[in-house]
């Protein structure tokens, strides 16, 4: 699997046009934020996975040629 590191537009800060949302678009908004901060960490945390594996893969195949 490759990875690339992406730079989504708009990720970090809330904008908002024109003057400040009521109640309901407020709570809407962060409620869209925080979903994409929580797709953010499954895909960071996709990454550590597959940095770890791919460590513990090499380090497994090297005991493996030093035994044999």
């Amino acid at each position: 699997m490759h990875y690339q590191h992406r730079h989504p537009h708009g990720r970090g800060r809330i904008h908002f046009r024109g003057p400040f949302p009521n109640r309901q678009d407020l709570l809407e908004r962060l409620e869209n934020y925080r979903r994409d901060l929580e797709q953010e960490l499954a895909y960071v945390s996709d990454v550590i996975e597959h940095l770890r594996d791919r460590e513990a893969a090499a380090s497994q195949q090297q005991e493996e040629q030093e035994q044999a």
